[in-house]
């Protein structure tokens, strides 16, 4: 695939702070033992896995026009896979338990490919997206994730199961009070209080996710204080 009104050279995308910064907290072996070996690993899948930015709220639609332009520019053999980490999370509405799929971190999808040009222009150039994580400096290979931190975000969906009774936690957080999340996708990243549902007992909180501010919906019994 060839444009003639286009660059060859990859460009500038994200500023110097944004790249994937996330610490995940699994502890992963190099190759694995005997008893693991029918769990699939995704980051030993072909090609590596990178993430851009999506317009939040549109990852479905970015996700299918993305998906159409790796069919038109015959790019199947080198963009292998598109995903919106998703976890199930259990709900009651009007009285009744229901589990419902939530994206992780709106605004992002992984793609996991051969980053190359032709790759690169038909991922950044998918109307919806608006740049590559990761890619600092104009002509600069977009970043990919680190195994850690696939495990991390492709690990993410539940099971679905009600989650065990805790204690009622005590409603003394304020926004703009800095806190811990203690379990779930983002367990051990630190955030600050966005908004507050006592009637709900949620919260949101603002967490760095991928050297950005993104803004996650959590339990009160998810969270400490600082």
């Amino acid at each position: 695939m060839t444009d003639d009104t286009t660059t060859t050279q990859l460009e500038q995308d994200a500023p110097a702070s944004e790249s994937a910064v996330v610490d995940a907290t699994f502890d992963l072996t190099e190759d694995g033992d005997g008893d693991d070996a029918e769990v699939d690993r995704p980051w030993l899948r072909p090609g590596k896995w990178y993430v851009v930015h999506s317009q939040s709220g549109y990852e479905k639609k970015v996700d299918a026009n993305l998906k159409a332009r790796i069919a038109s520019y015959n790019l199947a053999d080198r963009i292998y896979e598109v995903v919106i980490p998703m976890e199930d999370v259990v709900e009651f509405k009007q009285g009744r338990k229901q589990t419902v799929q939530k994206k992780v971190f709106p605004g992002y999808l992984l793609v996991r490919c051969e980053m190359d040009d032709e790759t690169w222009f038909c991922i950044r150039n998918t109307p919806g997206i608006t740049g590559f994580v990761g890619q600092s400096q104009k002509g600069k290979t977009p970043a990919p994730l680190s195994r850690k931190e696939v495990a991390t975000f492709l690990s993410a969906k539940g099971d679905g199961k009600e989650a065990p009774k805790r204690k009622a936690p005590k409603l003394d957080y304020e926004v703009g009070e800095g806190v811990r999340v203690k379990e779930g996708p983002f367990a051990d990243f630190s955030g600050q209080v966005a908004e507050i549902n006592a009637d709900h007992m949620k919260l949101k909180v603002l967490v760095n996710i991928f050297g950005r501010e993104t803004l996650v919906e959590m339990d009160f019994s998810q969270v400490a204080k600082l």
